[in-house]
C-alpha cells in the first residue's frame, strides 16, 4: 500500500516516451539512420518518387495489404486522410456514424454540421463499445477501429458483413501494425505514421479497397472539393497518388523517417512482430494494474480493450491530481505525456505500441506508486 513516504524508485525507464501521439521512436532510432539524398530535391524527381514508392511498398508488405487495395500518402495526418474520404465519397447513400470517444465524435461533427448528412448516430460512453449489432450496413458506416482517447476498440471484423451494401470507413490510426486487420472487410482505412510506427506527423495514409474506387468513379458529391481532397480526374481515379505522386509537396525528411521505422518493423518480423510487441506491452501494463487496487482500466471488457492506447482510471483522482502526477513523472524523467486526453474522464493513458520496450513498461509501475503517493 502506498503512502506519502513511498520512496522514489531508483530505476527509470530507459525510454520514458509513453505519449499516445506522436509516439516513441523505434528502439535504436537516430537521425543518422535517415537517408538524405532525397532532401533538397523535387518530390517529383525520379529519386523523390522512388522513395515515396519505397515507403508505399513497405507499408503494403507489413500490413499484408492485398493487391485489390490502393495505398497513398496524403496531407493532413490521419485527420486529413479521413476527411478526404468523407468529403469525396459520402452522400451517395445514408450514413451511420459510431462514436465512443472524441475522435469518433469528430467524424460525427463533420457528418452533421459540415456535410449536413443527417446520419444515424450510435454512441457509447467512454470505456464502453456501442452495440455493433445495431449497425445497418445498407448505409455507409464511419468508425474508429481503436479509440485512442478511450482505450476501446472493436474486437475484430466479424461484425462487418461481406455482402454489405454501404462502404466501411475505418479510422485505423492506432490500430494498424497492432492488430490483424481483415482487409476484405475494409473499404476505406486511414492512419498516420506518428502512431504505431513512431514516425513524424503531418502526413496521412489513405487505403482504398475496390468498392471505394468504384464509388469515387461513379459518384460526384454535391459540395465543392478543395484541391487537397481531389482523388478523381475526368471521372477516373488519379492513380498517380497511389504510386508516389502526392497531391501536395510532402516532407521527404518525414518520408525517410517513415522508411526507417518500416525497415525496423520488417527487421523484427514485420506485422506479426509488431503485433507481438504490442501484445507484450499491454500484458505488462495489465500486470501493473492487476497488482494495484487504486488503478483500473477505463475499458472494462478485455475483448474491446486497446492494446496500444491503454487508458487507466485512478481511484480518487480528479483532473488536477492527474496533471500533478503526470508533471511529477515528467520532471523525474520517468514518464512523458501520460495524462489522459482532455475530453476523456480524468485518468492516465499509456502507449503500449510496438516501438515501446516491454522492459520500460515494467519499470513504470513503481513510479506510478510514487506519483500516486506524492499527490495524496
Amino acid at each position: 500500500m502506498t503512502n506519502a513516504t513511498t520512496p522514489m524508485p531508483e530505476v527509470r525507464p530507459a525510454r520514458p516516451h509513453f505519449s499516445s501521439g506522436p509516439c516513441a521512436k523505434p528502439p535504436g532510432w537516430s537521425p543518422a539512420l535517415l537517408a538524405t539524398d532525397s532532401l533538397g530535391r523535387s518530390h517529383r524527381s525520379k529519386l523523390g518518387k522512388q522513395r515515396l514508392q519505397t515507403c508505399i511498398d513497405l507499408m503494403r508488405e507489413l500490413l499484408g495489404l492485398p493487391d485489390t487495395h490502393r495505398i497513398g500518402i496524403v496531407p493532413g495526418s490521419d485527420t486529413g486522410a479521413y476527411e478526404m474520404a468523407m468529403w469525396t465519397m459520402l452522400g451517395a447513400r445514408p450514413v451511420t456514424t459510431l462514436a465512443w470517444e472524441s475522435f469518433g465524435e469528430g467524424w460525427v461533427t463533420d457528418a452533421v454540421k459540415q456535410l449536413k448528412l443527417d446520419p444515424a448516430i450510435i454512441r457509447a460512453d467512454y470505456g464502453q463499445l456501442p452495440d455493433l449489432g445495431q449497425v445497418d450496413w445498407s448505409n455507409d458506416v464511419l468508425f474508429t477501429w481503436n479509440g485512442t482517447t478511450s482505450g476501446v476498440r472493436v474486437p475484430d471484423g466479424e461484425w462487418i458483413p461481406q455482402d454489405r451494401e454501404g462502404l466501411s470507413f475505418a479510422d485505423a490510426t492506432s490500430a494498424v501494425f497492432a492488430y490483424d486487420i481483415p482487409w476484405d472487410k475494409i473499404d476505406v482505412a486511414t492512419f498516420s505514421w506518428q502512431k504505431v510506427l513512431g514516425g513524424e506527423g503531418a502526413h496521412g495514409v489513405l487505403i482504398l479497397g475496390p468498392r471505394a474506387v468504384e464509388r469515387l468513379e461513379s459518384y460526384t458529391p454535391a459540395w465543392p472539393l478543395p484541391k487537397l481532397f481531389r482523388l478523381v480526374s475526368k471521372g477516373k481515379l488519379s492513380e498517380g497518388i497511389f504510386k508516389g505522386e502526392t497531391i501536395n509537396t510532402p516532407s521527404m525528411l518525414a518520408v525517410e523517417d517513415a522508411i526507417v521505422s518500416l525497415e525496423w518493423a520488417k527487421s523484427i518480423g514485420g506485422g506479426p512482430g509488431m503485433i507481438a510487441r504490442s501484445n507484450a506491452n499491454a500484458a505488462a501494463l495489465d500486470a501493473i494494474v492487476d497488482a494495484r487496487p487504486w488503478l483500473g482500466h477505463l475499458a472494462a471488457d478485455p475483448a474491446s480493450r486497446s492494446k496500444t492506447s491503454v487508458c487507466l482510471t485512478v481511484e480518487g483522482a480528479d483532473e488536477a491530481r492527474i496533471k500533478k502526477m503526470a508533471a511529477l513523472l515528467e520532471e523525474q524523467g520517468a514518464a512523458f505525456d501520460i495524462a489522459g486526453y482532455r475530453d476523456a474522464p480524468p485518468g492516465l493513458r499509456i502507449w503500449c505500441g510496438a516501438t515501446v520496450d516491454t522492459s520500460d513498461i515494467e519499470k513504470l509501475g513503481p513510479w506510478l506508486d510514487w506519483a500516486y503517493a506524492q499527490t495524496a
